[in-house]
Order: structure tokens, then C-alpha cells, then sequence
């Protein structure tokens, strides 16, 4: 596939993908009033593990077989590490705020990226730092928000969700040297599902049948999100999808007018186009270093 095509297919994935993280998003403010936390991420986890299986089963267990089990392993901690920051997120701030402090991933994908895949870097990526922290900085700022003197922890546990997000996507992309998207998602569903079980040793709480409707509503459009957002990373570096995700705060900011009135504040507003700045210039930043010849290729199935 041409490169030019592969980006803008990678890219399409992406902003479809958010579009279902969005999605992902509503169905948790609502549940959240009933469940915990740690119910809705093992909710989420179990029932996308289920949606998978049978279509995973038609293509054999063979399909399954891997050489990277502990990269299978860190993606599927880090993510779901991130999973339950972004959920508690979600549950205590304002959508298009939650979807933003998830999405500064861009901005820690460079660097993970450089460290761990040595991909070449630009002096631009200092740059693209320094203007994606003074992004953070301004949307954190508790005197530009009104609030009190200290920054909100639960802004904080949001922007750690990010630096785990972009853990999980960098890993995603190592994967995708040998690893098919379907298989990906498989495993990360897999560990994330047996590690969200152990909270429920202190959380188990019975829920409702419209709590189960939406609990459901989460794992589909997460399971969709996944799966195009994994794809979309087999076609094209990490650090240049990254930018595209900024889409899901667009999606949050339009569901949350819609559906509760919510506002975006000058603060945001100037944060988000920061740190989408921030995005752009990283995503211009990186080099990828090409797979030597005897090398795996990325995954194409």
C-alpha cells in the first residue's frame, strides 16, 4: 500500500475510532451513577472479551499463537491502567475535559517512541513539548477555572491516563510488527479482563438490568474504538496518528452540549488548541526508522 494511502486510511481509523470512544464515554456518565469504577472497567472488559471470542474461535485457536507474550502483557496493564483513570475521568468532569486530558498521549508518544522504538527526532519535538506542557498547564490552572489554589487530582489522575494511553499505543505499534490488529485486541481484552476482576474482591456490586444495557453499550463501542484504532496504528507511525485523536474532544464537547448543557470554558478552549498545536508539530517531529531487511513488517491481515 502507498504510503500517502496508508496515512489517510490510518487517519480515517482513528477519528472513527474516537468517534466510538466518545460514544464509550456517554454510556459511562450514565452508568457511573449506579456502579463503581471498578465494576463499569470490569464490565467494559468482560463483556468486550465476549463480543470477540466467537469471531476470533471461526479463525482457529492457531490464530491466536504469539511470540510477544510480554508486550501482550505491558500493553494490556498500561491500558488498562489508563482505562481506570479515563473512566473515573469521564465520571467526575466535563466530557470534552475528560477526552482532553486522555489525549495528551501525543505529546508523551514522542518521547516513548524515541526511547523504546528509536525512531529518529527533530529538534521540533522540544518544541512540540514545551507548547503541549504549557497546554496542560492552562487547562489545569484552578485560577483560570475559578476553583480553589490547587489543581483538581482528579485532572491529574485524567493526565496520567494520558501518559499510560500513550504507553499503550506506542506498544500497539511494536505489536504491529508482527501481530495482526484482531489478535492485539484479543490479548489486551484478555489481560485486562483478569486484572479489572481483582477489585471485585472489595467492589462487587449486583447491577441493575439497565446498568447491564449500558454497561453492554460500553463494551461495543470500546470493542469498535479498539479495534479501529489498532488498525489504524498498524498503518502508519504512532507519533503521526497521534494528532487525529484529537477528534474524540470534538465528539465529547458536541455529546456533552447535547446531552448536559455543558460549556467549554475559555481555559479549554485555549488548552485544547495548545496541545492539538503541540500534536501536529510532534507528529512532524518523527523519523520512523524502517524495519531492517530481515526484519518482521507490520501486520497487514
Amino acid at each position: 500500500m502507498r504510503a500517502d494511502r496508508a496515512f489517510a486510511l490510518g487517519a480515517l481509523f482513528i477519528v472513527v475510532g474516537e468517534l466510538c470512544f466518545a460514544t464509550m464515554g456517554v454510556a459511562i456518565r450514565f452508568v457511573s451513577t449506579e456502579l463503581p469504577n471498578e465494576m463499569i472497567v470490569f464490565g467494559r472488559n468482560l463483556l468486550g472479551l465476549a463480543l470477540l471470542t466467537p469471531w476470533l474461535l471461526q479463525r482457529g485457536v492457531g490464530s491466536l499463537t504469539t511470540g510477544v507474550a510480554g508486550l501482550h502483557l505491558l500493553r494490556g496493564v498500561a491500558g488498562v491502567a489508563a482505562m481506570y483513570c479515563f473512566f473515573f475521568a469521564i465520571a467526575e468532569m466535563p466530557l470534552a475535559e475528560a477526552m482532553l486530558l486522555k489525549l495528551t498521549a501525543p505529546i508523551f508518544i514522542p518521547l516513548i517512541a524515541v526511547l523504546w522504538l528509536h525512531e529518529r527526532v527533530t529538534p521540533m519535538l522540544w518544541l512540540a513539548l514545551g507548547v503541549g506542557f504549557a497546554g496542560v498547564l492552562i487547562i489545569l490552572d484552578p485560577d483560570l477555572h475559578g476553583g480553589t489554589a490547587f489543581v483538581s487530582p482528579v485532572a491529574l489522575i485524567g493526565l496520567l491516563g494520558g501518559a499510560l494511553a500513550a504507553l499503550a499505543k506506542v506498544t500497539v505499534r511494536r505489536l504491529s510488527r508482527s501481530e495482526p490488529a484482531t489478535r492485539i485486541v484479543f490479548y489486551f481484552a484478555l489481560i485486562a479482563c483478569a486484572v479489572s476482576s481483582v477489585p471485585l474482591v472489595w467492589a462487587w456490586q449486583t447491577p441493575s438490568a439497565a446498568a447491564l444495557l449500558l454497561l453492554l453499550a460500553v463494551a461495543v463501542s470500546a470493542t469498535l474504538g479498539q479495534l479501529a484504532l489498532t488498525r489504524g496504528l498498524t498503518l502508519a507511525p504512532a507519533s503521526r496518528m497521534g494528532a487525529f485523536g484529537y477528534f474524540a474532544v470534538v465528539f465529547g464537547a458536541g455529546y456533552g452540549w447535547l446531552i448536559w448543557d455543558e460549556s467549554i470554558t475559555l481555559a479549554v478552549a485555549l488548552g485544547t488548541l495548545l496541545i492539538a498545536v503541540a500534536g501536529l508539530l510532534a507528529s512532524r517531529s518523527i523519523q520512523p526508522n524502517p524495519l531492517p531487511e530481515t526484519g518482521l513488517q507490520p501486520a497487514r491481515r
